[in-house]
Protein backbone atom coordinates (compact mmCIF):
# COMPACT_ATOMS: atom_id res chain seq x y z
CA UNK A 1 0.00 0.00 0.00
CA UNK A 2 2.18 2.50 0.61
CA UNK A 3 3.50 2.08 -3.33
CA UNK A 4 0.38 3.69 -4.06
CA UNK A 5 0.75 7.03 -1.81
CA UNK A 6 4.01 7.63 -4.35
CA UNK A 7 1.00 8.30 -7.08
CA UNK A 8 -0.45 10.56 -4.44
CA UNK A 9 1.46 13.58 -5.20
CA UNK A 10 0.33 13.95 -8.44
CA UNK A 11 -3.21 13.80 -6.91
CA UNK A 12 -2.42 16.36 -5.24
CA UNK A 13 -0.79 18.28 -7.89
CA UNK A 14 -4.48 17.91 -10.13
CA UNK A 15 -6.37 19.22 -6.65
CA UNK A 16 -4.01 22.00 -5.54
CA UNK A 17 -4.73 24.69 -8.75
CA UNK A 18 -8.60 25.23 -6.56
CA UNK A 19 -7.55 27.96 -4.64
CA UNK A 20 -7.42 31.68 -5.18
CA UNK A 21 -5.12 34.07 -3.83
CA UNK A 22 -4.88 38.01 -3.84
CA UNK A 23 -3.42 39.97 -6.36
CA UNK A 24 -2.88 43.59 -6.89
CA UNK A 25 -4.11 43.32 -10.63
CA UNK A 26 -7.49 41.32 -11.55
CA UNK A 27 -6.05 39.58 -14.82
CA UNK A 28 -7.03 36.46 -16.28
CA UNK A 29 -5.06 34.00 -13.56
CA UNK A 30 -6.67 36.51 -10.92
CA UNK A 31 -10.16 35.86 -11.87
CA UNK A 32 -9.57 31.94 -12.52
CA UNK A 33 -8.32 32.02 -9.40
CA UNK A 34 -11.38 33.61 -7.50
CA UNK A 35 -13.95 31.67 -9.72
CA UNK A 36 -12.81 28.11 -8.16
CA UNK A 37 -11.92 29.80 -4.49
CA UNK A 38 -13.55 27.64 -1.82
CA UNK A 39 -13.21 23.86 -0.24
CA UNK A 40 -13.24 21.25 -2.50
CA UNK A 41 -14.26 17.16 -2.61
CA UNK A 42 -14.09 14.23 -4.82
CA UNK A 43 -12.99 11.27 -6.43
CA UNK A 44 -10.65 10.53 -8.41
CA UNK A 45 -8.91 7.07 -9.67
CA UNK A 46 -5.82 6.15 -11.44
CA UNK A 47 -6.44 5.02 -14.99
CA UNK A 48 -3.10 3.52 -16.35
CA UNK A 49 0.49 2.23 -15.28
CA UNK A 50 0.94 -0.27 -12.25
CA UNK A 51 -2.01 1.19 -10.05
CA UNK A 52 -4.73 1.44 -13.12
CA UNK A 53 -7.98 0.87 -10.81
CA UNK A 54 -6.94 2.52 -7.51
CA UNK A 55 -9.42 4.81 -6.68
CA UNK A 56 -9.14 7.68 -3.86
CA UNK A 57 -11.23 10.64 -2.52
CA UNK A 58 -9.37 14.08 -1.26
CA UNK A 59 -10.25 16.52 0.98
CA UNK A 60 -8.66 19.87 0.42
CA UNK A 61 -8.65 23.32 1.52
CA UNK A 62 -6.89 26.73 0.36
CA UNK A 63 -5.93 29.79 1.82
CA UNK A 64 -4.32 33.07 0.47
CA UNK A 65 -0.30 33.30 -0.36
CA UNK A 66 1.45 35.48 1.76
CA UNK A 67 3.43 36.58 -0.91
CA UNK A 68 2.25 39.49 -3.51
CA UNK A 69 2.13 37.55 -6.51
CA UNK A 70 -0.77 35.19 -7.90
CA UNK A 71 -0.20 32.07 -6.61
CA UNK A 72 -2.21 29.29 -4.48
CA UNK A 73 -1.24 27.69 -0.81
CA UNK A 74 -3.13 24.77 -0.17
CA UNK A 75 -3.50 21.87 2.61
CA UNK A 76 -5.86 19.02 2.44
CA UNK A 77 -5.57 14.91 2.45
CA UNK A 78 -6.07 12.06 -0.20
CA UNK A 79 -7.58 8.56 0.85
CA UNK A 80 -6.89 5.09 -0.27
CA UNK A 81 -9.13 2.94 1.03
CA UNK A 82 -8.49 3.40 5.16
CA UNK A 83 -4.94 5.37 4.64
CA UNK A 84 -4.60 9.38 4.62
CA UNK A 85 -2.12 10.97 3.18
CA UNK A 86 -1.39 14.94 4.15
CA UNK A 87 -0.93 17.33 1.29
CA UNK A 88 0.09 20.17 0.85
CA UNK A 89 1.58 22.58 -1.47
CA UNK A 90 2.55 26.26 -3.04
CA UNK A 91 2.21 27.87 -6.38
CA UNK A 92 3.70 31.27 -6.92
CA UNK A 93 3.34 33.18 -10.32
CA UNK A 94 6.88 33.30 -12.02
CA UNK A 95 6.62 36.08 -14.96
CA UNK A 96 4.56 34.64 -17.29
CA UNK A 97 4.42 31.71 -15.70
CA UNK A 98 4.58 29.36 -12.21
CA UNK A 99 7.04 27.71 -10.35
CA UNK A 100 6.19 25.58 -7.06
CA UNK A 101 6.32 22.52 -4.95
CA UNK A 102 4.10 19.48 -4.00
CA UNK A 103 4.87 18.38 -0.88
CA UNK A 104 8.45 18.99 -0.05
CA UNK A 105 9.30 19.33 -4.06
CA UNK A 106 10.82 16.82 -6.40
CA UNK A 107 14.41 17.04 -4.25
CA UNK A 108 12.38 15.46 -1.77
CA UNK A 109 8.89 12.67 -2.29
CA UNK A 110 7.18 15.32 -3.46
CA UNK A 111 6.56 16.99 -7.97
CA UNK A 112 7.82 20.33 -8.69
CA UNK A 113 5.93 22.88 -10.38
CA UNK A 114 7.90 23.85 -13.63
CA UNK A 115 5.57 26.05 -15.34
CA UNK A 116 1.53 27.17 -15.75
CA UNK A 117 -0.35 28.96 -17.73
CA UNK A 118 -4.26 30.02 -17.21
CA UNK A 119 -6.49 30.34 -20.11
CA UNK A 120 -10.76 31.02 -19.57
CA UNK A 121 -11.71 28.70 -17.22
CA UNK A 122 -8.70 25.94 -17.56
CA UNK A 123 -5.09 26.23 -16.04
CA UNK A 124 -2.46 23.84 -17.09
CA UNK A 125 0.93 23.38 -15.25
CA UNK A 126 4.05 21.84 -16.26
CA UNK A 127 5.14 19.16 -13.48
CA UNK A 128 8.28 17.33 -13.19
CA UNK A 129 9.70 14.86 -10.94
CA UNK A 130 13.63 13.77 -11.72
CA UNK A 131 12.94 11.95 -15.09
CA UNK A 132 9.23 12.56 -15.23
CA UNK A 133 7.50 15.28 -17.32
CA UNK A 134 4.23 15.71 -17.13
CA UNK A 135 1.23 17.99 -17.47
CA UNK A 136 -2.08 18.84 -14.83
CA UNK A 137 -4.88 20.16 -16.54
CA UNK A 138 -7.56 21.65 -13.93
CA UNK A 139 -11.09 22.73 -15.94
CA UNK A 140 -14.17 24.38 -14.51
CA UNK A 141 -16.63 22.51 -15.71
CA UNK A 142 -18.94 24.77 -13.96
CA UNK A 143 -19.16 26.95 -10.57
CA UNK A 144 -19.51 23.79 -8.52
CA UNK A 145 -17.33 21.16 -10.70
CA UNK A 146 -14.06 20.45 -11.18
CA UNK A 147 -12.56 18.07 -13.51
CA UNK A 148 -8.66 17.34 -13.63
CA UNK A 149 -6.77 15.33 -15.68
CA UNK A 150 -2.59 14.60 -15.07
CA UNK A 151 -0.69 13.42 -18.16
CA UNK A 152 3.15 11.90 -18.02
CA UNK A 153 4.80 12.45 -20.67
CA UNK A 154 5.68 8.81 -22.47
CA UNK A 155 8.48 8.77 -25.57
CA UNK A 156 6.46 12.04 -27.60
CA UNK A 157 3.47 11.46 -26.13
CA UNK A 158 0.90 12.73 -23.37
CA UNK A 159 -0.73 9.86 -21.48
CA UNK A 160 -3.10 10.48 -19.14
CA UNK A 161 -2.90 9.03 -15.62
CA UNK A 162 -5.44 10.48 -13.41
CA UNK A 163 -8.25 11.66 -13.22
CA UNK A 164 -10.53 13.39 -10.56
CA UNK A 165 -13.71 15.37 -10.32
CA UNK A 166 -13.83 17.48 -7.58
CA UNK A 167 -17.19 19.31 -6.77
CA UNK A 168 -17.37 22.46 -4.54
CA UNK A 169 -18.67 21.70 -0.46
CA UNK A 170 -18.12 25.27 0.61
CA UNK A 171 -17.46 28.80 -0.89
CA UNK A 172 -14.87 30.69 1.11
CA UNK A 173 -16.42 33.88 2.74
CA UNK A 174 -14.41 36.92 4.10
CA UNK A 175 -15.82 38.15 6.93
CA UNK A 176 -14.92 40.89 9.37
CA UNK A 177 -15.75 42.49 12.88
CA UNK A 178 -18.76 45.15 12.61
CA UNK A 179 -17.97 48.24 15.01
Amino acid sequence: MFFKFRILPLCFAAAAILIATPSQARDADTVFFESVAGTWKGPGEIVAGKYKGTKFVCNLEGDPTATKQSGISLDGTCRVGVFNQKMSAVITRKGKGYTGRFLDGAAGKGLDIVSGKISGNRAVMGINRKTLDGAMIARLHDSETMNVTISVKVGEQMVPVIGMTLKRTARSVKTGLLR
